[in-house]
């Protein structure tokens, strides 16, 4: 029997993971969006939202990231339906954790069940792309990749799209903490140079290569020597006030290694136990109190399932 409305919840991932700029990102446990959505006889998106942030969010479908990614998916499938959608926010946007893209994965994920699972998940992610499109600017996977398909992801190449998951050591944790503070996806983006010197594009791509080769071999000391950024984060960090010192207190409390989570103001960073993870977690959080912001702390083993079906 066809069902007339689901409920998805879909969690928040972390993007570029330092020097994967735009090809690297894994899934969270936490925070999450949730997304009902309802058939309805009148063709067209009906979207409200509630939660965190809800106010900044477009209502409107075309400016929508669910709304967006949907009316991408009915295009591809040819099918002029209506479903009301609503988005109830537990990440809040601006963060740095996906937000946008747990929406539009949210949506896509939700109508292809109410349409009978037309396409395959890998085949929803070109139009969880076009979703996310609306809140960025751009056509990226670093974040809708991870929070539909789970794990750590690997975006090899764009054009045509090829993505990896990556194996997860077994004792690999992450840590996320999140300031109270909002950063515009595309101020941040603005702020990367299209142009980078050889020398600077060569150094990049053997961190990006030791990252992953200490996925698969589990070799953190790699792990840690590769987690560098030349692409974003020197220029991305002066959005974060006291970044340097909450950088540096993860480091100091045992993190393998620690970044900017996507475009701020979230920082990350990987650890070898749920204990020390927490304890980067505590460090972190007073680093940003000494600023001045309130965090939240968020740590756990990286996510490994797709979005979870509620009802």
């Amino acid at each position: 029997m066809s069902k007339d409305s689901v409920r998805i919840k879909v969690s928040a991932s972390v993007a570029n993971v330092s020097c994967g700029f735009d090809c690297l990102g894994y899934s969270l446990e936490e925070p999450a969006d949730i997304l009902t959505i309802t058939k309805r006889e009148k063709p067209g998106i009906e979207i409200t939202i509630s939660g965190t942030g809800a106010d900044s969010i477009s209502t409107l479908a075309g400016r929508n990231t669910a709304g967006k990614g949907i009316l991408s998916l009915l295009t591809a499938v040819d099918q002029q339906l209506g479903f009301t959608v609503h988005i109830e926010k537990g990440i809040f946007p601006g963060s740095g954790l996906g937000s946008s893209a747990a929406s539009a994965v949210g949506g896509v994920v939700g109508v292809n069940l109410l349409l009978g699972s037309p396409l395959k998940p890998s085949e929803l992610l070109i139009h969880c792309m076009a979703g996310e499109a609306a809140a960025s600017g751009d056509f990226h996977a670093d974040n809708v990749a991870p929070a539909l398909l789970g794990s750590i992801i690997l975006i090899r190449s764009y054009d045509p799209l090829d993505i990896v998951s990556l194996p997860i050591p077994e004792n690999l944790f992450s840590t996320v903490v999140l300031p109270e503070l909002s950063i515009n996806t595309k101020k941040a983006r603005a702020l990367v140079p299209r142009h980078v010197p050889i020398k600077t594009a060569v150094e990049q791509a053997g961190n990006l290569a030791g990252f992953t080769s200490a996925m698969y071999t589990g070799d953190f000391e790699l792990l840690g020597r590769s987690m560098i950024d030349l692409l974003a984060e020197p220029y991305r960090q002066e959005l974060i006030p006291g970044y340097h010192s909450v950088h540096q207190a993860s480091l100091d409390n045992g993190a393998i290694g620690c970044g900017i989570s996507g475009s701020g103001p979230a920082l990350f960073a990987f650890s070898d136990s749920l204990e020390t993870a927490m304890k980067i977690g505590l460090a972190m959080e007073k680093a940003f109190k000494h600023e001045g912001f309130v965090s939240e702390v968020y740590s756990s083993k990286i996510r490994v399932e797709p979005p979870e079906i509620l009802d």
